[in-house]
Order: C-alpha cells, then sequence, then structure tokens
C-alpha cells in the first residue's frame, strides 16, 4: 500500500519558519557554545508557510438577532508575511516541531519583527 504524502498546514495568524542555524564562530574565530546562541532575543528564518489569518467575526454577529446569519464562509483578515519571506522574530514566542525529521518553528505573526521581501520593480509599480 502507498503512503499518502503528509502536508503541514498552518492555521490562524501562525507561520512555518525554517530555522536559520545560529553562527557558531564569532568575527573573531571563538567558538559559541549552543546556550550562548539560545540566549539571543531575535532569531531568524525563512517563512515556508503561512496561515489564513485571523478570523473575522461576521458584521451580522452583533446584532440582537444571530438567527439570521445566512452565510458560513468565514473571513479572515490577511497574512503580513508571505511564503519565501526571510523574517527576524522573537525567539521566546516560537514554538519547535520536527516533521519528518526537518526542523520547524511555528511563530505566531505578531511575533515576527521585520520581513525581508524580494520584490520585482514591477510589483512594485
Amino acid at each position: 500500500m502507498e503512503e499518502v504524502p503528509k502536508k503541514l498546514i498552518v492555521v490562524g495568524d501562525r507561520v512555518l519558519i525554517a530555522p536559520e542555524e545560529g553562527e557558531e564562530r564569532t568575527a573573531v574565530g571563538l567558538y559559541l557554545p549552543p546556550t550562548a546562541i539560545d540566549h539571543q532575543a531575535v532569531q531568524g528564518g525563512r517563512i515556508i508557510a503561512t496561515g489564513p489569518g485571523t478570523p473575522l467575526s461576521e458584521p451580522a454577529a452583533l446584532d440582537d438577532e444571530p438567527w439570521k446569519l445566512t452565510s458560513h464562509e468565514t473571513r479572515y483578515i490577511p497574512m503580513q508575511a508571505r511564503v519565501g519571506d526571510y523574517a527576524l522574530f522573537f525567539r521566546k514566542a516560537a514554538v519547535e516541531i520536527t516533521f519528518e525529521g526537518k526542523r520547524y518553528l511555528v511563530v505566531p505573526q505578531a511575533a515576527i519583527l521585520v520581513l525581508v521581501r524580494n520584490e520585482d520593480i514591477l510589483d512594485e509599480l
């Protein structure tokens, strides 16, 4: 029987990041132990996948008659982070997971400090 390939699906306002491995050496050539690297407050990595965003409540949900809701389609505030962006984020907010032998970090969008994106000049026009 063939094994069906598995896929990670990111939920909510979270992003899946392939972490950048920390520098093991300083600029002058001294080797740093893993404990010294782990004490840095900020970490970087490449975004592999993003969730759909933060769910929005229906405008009619604020009315007195919630049974009149006609649409069950969930709408989301879109994510600012995109697949392929390089993200700098708070290390303490990240949750480390291992999926099929690879190490990933799941980070809420609110913990991302900066996104680095390569855009074509045509995209800016």
